[in-house]
C-alpha cells in the first residue's frame, strides 16, 4: 500500500495540493491519500481528492505524535507533536493499511506557494 500524506494551510488551494502531490508521487502509483482529521471538510482537499479519484483517510492527531519524520516544521511539532503532518500522515496510514514497518520514500515535497506539503510512504507488506 502506497499512501501520499498531505499537510497544508487552511489557505491551500486545489493547485497547492496538486503541486505538492505531483512532486512527491513522481514515478509512484499511489493507492490512497491521508491527512490529519482536523482537515476534514476543507473544500480544496475535497475537490482535489475528487479529481484524482483516490480514497481519503483521516488520521487522528494523536496518531501523528509518535511518527518519526525526516523533516521538522516548528509549527507541526507544536501543534501535532510531529515534525511533518504530511510525513506522519503518510506513515500512519501506510502502516494501518499496508502493515507494520511503513517507511517514507523521501522527505516531504512543498508546493511553490508553500501552502501544501506531500510525502509518500510504503506500508510494510508491499
Amino acid at each position: 500500500m502506497i499512501v501520499a500524506g498531505l499537510g497544508f494551510s487552511s489557505a491551500a488551494t486545489v493547485d497547492s495540493l496538486r503541486m505538492a502531490f505531483e512532486r512527491a508521487s513522481t514515478d509512484r502509483r499511489v493507492d490512497a491519500i491521508a491527512t490529519v482529521a482536523d482537515k476534514e471538510g476543507h473544500a480544496a482537499l475535497a475537490a482535489f481528492v475528487q479529481t484524482i479519484a483516490l480514497p481519503l483517510h483521516f488520521v487522528a492527531p494523536a496518531d501523528l505524535a509518535g511518527q518519526r519524520t525526516l523533516t521538522c516544521s516548528a509549527r507541526s511539532r507544536a501543534t501535532y507533536g510531529t515534525g511533518s503532518v504530511a510525513e506522519a500522515s503518510a506513515l500512519a496510514a501506510a502502516g494501518a493499511l499496508g502493515g507494520p514497518g511503513a517507511r517514507l520514500t523521501s522527505p516531504r515535497h512543498i508546493s511553490d506557494d508553500r501552502l501544501a506539503t506531500c510525502a509518500v510512504a510504503i506500508g510494510g507488506q508491499t
